[in-house]
């Protein structure tokens, strides 16, 4: 076997152990103010510079009513849904899993802080 053949085995193996990160909601609403001047969520939620971000998880990218989304998003929704793994993946860094979003954040570095804003939009969710 290779040393890179190896060293997937051993990731894989450490992956598959890891505990999944504990996700706090009211953690989250604190990291959402992060948000807050690009996006809305909650009773009356309007669009912004962003959409409103009500029914996030199960949404299919780029296609909430009454907003103008960048041809990059339209295209990325014709293969995802946003789920809690979609989510994270954006958030992270969101012009290298949507080269050509409108999104202007840079991204959230820190998993445990995905974790917990992803668990407060699940509380805007049905």
């Amino acid at each position: 076997m290779t040393k890179f053949g190896l060293g997937l085995l051993v990731a894989a193996a450490v992956a598959s152990v890891t505990p999944a990160i504990a996700q706090d909601a009211a953690k989250g609403e604190r990291v959402f103010r992060q948000c807050q001047a690009c996006h809305a969520i909650g009773e009356g939620a309007e669009n912004k510079i962003g959409p409103e971000l009500n029914n996030i998880i199960g949404r299919v990218p780029g296609t909430h009513a009454d907003y103008k989304y960048s041809p990059a998003m339209v295209a990325y929704g014709e293969e995802h849904v946003w789920d809690e793994a979609t989510l994270d993946a954006y958030l992270e860094a969101p012009r290298k899993v949507v080269n050509g979003t409108k999104m202007a954040y840079g991204g959230l570095r820190r998993p445990e802080q995905r974790a917990d804003l992803i668990a407060y939009l699940k509380t805007f969710s049905e």
